[in-house]
Order: C-alpha cells, then sequence, then structure tokens
C-alpha cells in the first residue's frame, strides 16, 4: 500500500513526523511531497533533520505569494505527482494552502484523502484557515479528528459515520464501524501531544536538557514571555500589530522578559513599522527557533501569547498559562475552562490577561486529557492499514 504525505509549513511538519514513523512501523510505503510553502532553514530543513523525517520524494519549492497564486502551483504539482505515483491515499494536515491544495488535487482524481486535524472551527470564515479546513473536511474520505469536540462540529455540519460516537477510539484495534461508507469521522487524540511528549522526554534525557535553549536566548525558567505572532489577521493589519507590540512593549518595561521568535512574515510587517529598528527595552526579537528549542521554551515561560493554533495546545500540555491575540480560536474548550483567555489586538486586554497569566504560572489546576493520551499517530497509522 502506497501513501502521499502532503506537508508544506512548520506545524505540518511537527504532525507528519510522528504518523510518518507509525506508517514506516506498519511496513506501509509513504512518500513525503513538500510543496514548499514554508522555505526559509529554520521554517523548513531544520524539522525534517530534528525530527527525523524522511526526506522528501518531491519538493515542489512554490514559496510564498498571493493565496490563488500559491494555491494553483501547488494544485498543478501535487496533481503530476499523484498522477505519476498513483497512491492508494493521500494524507493532508492541518489548515494551510498546502491542505486545501493536497485535498483538491487529490479528490479530483479520485484518490482517498485522510485529514488529520478534522473538524476544527473558529467560526470565523474571514480567516484563509478556515476556509481551507471545511473545503479538506468536505473533500476527505477519512477524517481523523483530535478531539471530541471537533466530532461535534462535523455532527452538526451534517457528516453522520462517527466511530464511536466521537470518542477516542482503541489504540489496539480499529472498530468495525470505521469501514462504513465514507466519509467516515474518527476521533484519535491530538498528534501534537504524541511529539511534544517525546520531545520533553529526549529533552530531559539529553546531557543539557532545556538549559541550553534557555541560556542561548538569556531567560531564566518561569521569568520571560513566550510570544508568537503570524497570522495573516495580525501582521496583515498594521493596527493590530501595533497594538500588540505596543503591548509587548509595556509588558516587557514591567518586568518580565518578552522573547519573540518572529515568523519572517511578522519580521517584514515589523521592519515596516519601525519596531525593528528601535526595539522596546527587554523585548527580545529573534529568528525562528527550531522545535525542540521551542518545546523547551514553552515548558519554561511564565506565560505566552499567541496567535498559533499549535502553541495554544503547547501550553496547554505543559501547564503555561496562554493569552490568545485573536478574537476566537479553534480551541474553544480550552477558553472555555479557563486556561486559556482571548485576548485579541487590544493593548490593554493583552497587558492585563498576561499579567494575570503570570501570576498563575504555577496554576497546578487538573488538566483534562482533552487531545487524547499521545498515541494519536499509532491509531492514525492502524485505520489507514485496515480502511484504505
Amino acid at each position: 500500500m502506497k501513501i502521499v504525505s502532503i506537508v508544506g509549513a512548520r506545524p505540518q511538519f511537527i504532525k507528519a513526523a510522528m504518523v510518518s514513523r507509525q506508517l514506516r512501523a506498519r511496513g506501509l510505503e509513504e512518500c513525503l511531497l513538500h510543496t514548499g510553502q514554508h522555505y526559509d532553514f529554520n521554517m523548513s530543513e531544520v524539522f525534517f533533520r530534528e525530527l527525523d523525517l524522511p526526506a522528501p520524494g518531491y519538493c515542489l519549492g512554490v514559496g510564498s505569494g498571493r493565496h490563488g497564486e500559491q494555491t494553483a502551483k501547488m494544485l498543478s504539482g501535487i496533481e503530476d505527482v499523484l498522477l505519476s505515483e498513483k497512491p492508494d491515499g493521500v494524507i493532508v494536515y492541518g489548515d494551510t494552502n498546502t491542505t486545501l491544495a493536497g485535498a483538491l488535487a487529490a479528490v479530483k482524481l479520485h484518490v482517498p484523502v485522510a485529514h488529520v486535524e478534522a473538524g476544527l472551527r473558529s467560526g470565523n470564515r474571514q480567516m484563509p484557515e478556515e476556509i481551507n479546513r471545511i473545503v479538506a473536511d468536505r473533500c476527505s474520505d477519512v477524517l481523523f479528528c483530535p478531539t471530541a469536540n471537533a466530532t461535534r462540529n462535523l455532527t452538526r455540519e451534517g457528516l453522520e459515520h462517527v466511530v464511536a460516537q466521537g470518542a477516542l477510539i482503541a489504540v489496539s484495534d480499529v472498530p468495525p464501524d470505521a469501514n462504513a461508507q465514507p466519509p467516515v469521522v474518527i476521533n484519535v487524540g491530538d498528534v501534537m501531544l504524541d511529539i511534544a511528549r517525546q520531545a520533553s522526554q529526549c529533552m530531559d534525557m539529553g546531557p543539557n536538557g532545556p538549559a541550553q535553549a534557555l541560556e542561548r536566548y538569556h531567560v531564566r525558567s518561569g521569568q520571560y514571555v513566550l510570544a508568537t505572532i503570524h497570522r495573516a489577521g495580525n501582521t496583515d493589519q498594521s493596527d493590530r500589530l501595533r497594538s500588540i507590540m505596543d503591548a509587548l512593549a509595556q509588558i516587557a518595561s514591567a518586568g518580565p522578559k518578552v522573547l519573540f521568535p518572529a515568523h519572517p512574515r511578522t519580521t517584514e510587517a515589523l521592519e515596516k513599522l519601525g519596531f525593528l529598528a528601535a526595539p522596546a527595552d527587554r523585548l527580545s526579537i529573534v529568528d525562528p527557533v527550531s522545535y525542540m528549542e521551542m518545546v523547551a521554551l514553552e515548558r519554561h515561560a511564565g506565560a505566552i501569547l499567541t496567535d498559533s493554533g499549535g502553541v495554544q495546545k503547547e501550553a496547554y500540555f505543559f501547564g503555561v498559562p496562554c493569552v490568545v491575540a485573536r478574537d476566537e480560536t479553534e480551541w474553544t474548550e480550552l477558553v472555555e475552562m479557563g486556561w486559556n483567555t482571548l485576548a485579541g489586538a487590544d493593548t490593554d486586554r493583552i497587558v492585563a490577561a498576561v499579567k494575570v497569566a503570570l501570576e498563575r504560572c504555577s496554576d497546578s489546576r487538573e488538566r483534562p486529557e482533552f487531545y487524547g493520551d499521545g498515541h494519536a499517530a499509532e491509531r492514525i497509522a492502524g485505520v489507514l492499514a485496515a480502511v484504505l
């Protein structure tokens, strides 16, 4: 059985690392296709090396561009690969233009599509990611959901074949209803939890542990705020980005250092606004960090400010309070339980929310297992081996 896994952006490399390992362990043939949506070394190549991802069989080198331009180039390149490889199935991940192009190219060639991280909804159709998710889900034959809430979203949208009524399936076997007429909805848990736990264990067993990353960025455990801002809704709107940066400057001036690994698109926007020419005191804007460094920095932050979906979850995995610089989120369960706080791009709201987060940085509340048990990739590989 041959599977083509389609990736192109940093979060997809992380998710694919665990799934690819489990596919190979089951003897499945996998061809990795990298669209080149992220082409900066710290956003792409370093992840293949660090996460032990197999070298891509195809690199399309699409790069950046307008949504239509970028997606069109991907569609054409992916279609060529699928016609050549003739796979039994395609795996797409998340919510990027790579996800959209991969799902569309496969479904039009009648190749079964599996969508990892299906069923997420923010309710904001102005976000390109929201449209990508919806279209990818409608193209998919097997929808691998990270949470029970995601399965409920798909049920509300009319998908009927929900395995085990949306409960987390067992690792050891595939329920009979997984072979129902597609599309089939399955709660497998979140592969991000798989890799986060593994990365933490590897780091703790290493000679330097997280200390090397903290030393490199001149921060001390529990005494800094980690910030990541990259979504177009923030970086492409100067008023929103300026408000967020004003908040970070105020937070830094009040005491805790702010460490801000900046996405290339964010760096370009900050340069236009003049923030790179005159950075605020104790606000450190640095290049993107590797996955292992990011895990270390997340684990030891006093609080996190982000607009990233993945970082919102990782903050929860590691027990670090998180402020979300967006007006809505896909991970509604974290807001509902009070772990994450939505602050939008309002300076005063961000400053106040981060202050509260820092005050509860040692929060020892029990954290429900919304995202499974760390064995999502095993479930995904098992289902694919059985149903494709």
